[in-house]
């Protein structure tokens, strides 16, 4: 058999969309009866591999490193070409599109997996009028697909109450022997410069508007010393500050496993989450959260694993960050990790993707059969 991914999501700075691809094609590469391929735009970031099929496309400009493709036509085509089984598509804009072509010509299921909340990307950024024109334009792209996959429960909500027909919860995965308590390194606050007694938190991802890095910035005002936050990721130029130390983004993912095992606690203000990998691959180190009680961080973190605040309030994210050290940290962590472990490590998720892949493949073949069976009957 074989499996395409179609996505725009494929930069060599993206996050979850590219490593949710990755540990994927890993993981379907040790079943020798399955192929998997990526269809994304090219010029990435040089080679990937024969797996990997490139789109011509130009830069999206302000979109950290995105590209459109200039030709659905053509990214149809890459698409057939492959004769795919199955196609899962990770994005809702034009390689979408190409890929329907490709279901309805060559009569394939193709799966949806609804990686970022559109509709509320545009509302915040554009108002009310453009939030309802990307509603109904979301609705009408979905309603072409077999499956919707949504990767938190308040997603599958969001779709099911637009009126996106065939929506599941498929919760993304982290790779717990890559990110562990193992990882950790004591000398990172020598490394940056900072007293042994530094109380060191960690944001990693785009520094960008979704994000509410000013809240973050603010919080950390708020605390001052000893407390300090340490920011990994690239995007926007943040302002100055003697609690901030900016790292650029770290290619390499051991790097980034150790840079947040070395410290005491992820923070995370970002609303808009639909899952939210960061927080997995913090808690897999070890490391509790402070988050806020929206989107998908809400569904990862309990009082168990770490705190979540009110989202919007920097002051409530100070607070969440004292109340964590007024806890058994090490206790909080060794929960996170255990959680994690038990449930969202990638062989199991993979396990519950092929379950869905299952009940489609089933469908479709019924469906065919009665199409069969009454040509024959005529």
């Amino acid at each position: 058999m074989r499996f395409v991914d179609v996505t725009m999501f494929y930069t060599a700075e993206s996050g979850g969309v590219r490593t949710y691809l990755t540990a994927k094609g890993n993981w379907l590469s040790q079943r020798t009866d399955i192929e998997h391929f990526v269809v994304a735009p090219d010029l990435i970031d040089g080679k990937l591999g024969e797996k990997f099929i490139g789109v011509p496309s130009v830069p999206i400009p302000y979109a950290s490193g995105y590209r459109m493709p200039w030709s659905c036509r053509l990214a149809a085509h890459r698409i057939a070409q492959l004769e795919p089984d199955l196609i899962e598509v990770g994005d809702p804009y034009q390689l979408a599109w190409a890929a329907l072509r490709v279901k309805d010509k060559q009569d394939v299921p193709a799966v949806a997996f609804c990686h970022s909340d559109l509709p509320r990307l545009v509302g915040r950024r554009f108002g009310t009028s453009a939030q309802r024109i990307a509603t109904r334009y979301l609705r009408a792209l979905y309603r072409h697909f077999d499956l919707v996959l949504a990767p938190s429960r308040v997603m599958v909500r969001k779709l099911c109450e637009i009126g996106v027909p065939n929506v599941v919860h498929q919760p993304l995965g982290v790779d717990t022997a890559l990110f562990s308590p193992s990882r950790r390194n004591p000398s990172l606050r020598t490394r940056l410069g900072l007293p042994q007694e530094t109380r060191l938190l960690i944001y990693a991802g785009r520094f960008s508007r979704e994000k509410r890095l000013p809240l973050l910035l603010d919080a950390v005002r708020r605390l001052g010393n000893p407390y300090h936050l340490l920011m990994v990721g690239g995007g926007v130029r943040l302002p100055p500050s003697p609690h901030v130390t900016c790292l650029p983004f770290q290619r390499d993912a051991q790097s980034l496993a150790e840079l947040i095992a070395s410290c005491d606690a992820l923070l995370h203000a970002g609303d808009q989450e639909t899952f939210g990998l960061i927080v997995l691959e913090a808690m897999a180190s070890g490391i509790p959260v402070v988050g806020v009680a929206a989107g998908g961080v809400g569904e990862l973190v309990d009082s168990d694993t770490g705190v979540l605040v009110l989202p919007g309030s920097a002051q409530a994210l100070a607070e969440g960050v004292d109340h964590l050290y007024c806890q058994d940290i090490a206790v909080l962590g060794t929960n996170a990790r255990r959680k994690v472990a038990d449930g969202y490590a990638w062989e199991r998720v993979m396990s519950q993707l092929m379950h869905h892949y299952a009940g489609l493949f089933a469908a479709h073949e019924h469906s065919l059969f009665g199409l069969e069976a009454s040509y024959v009957g005529k």
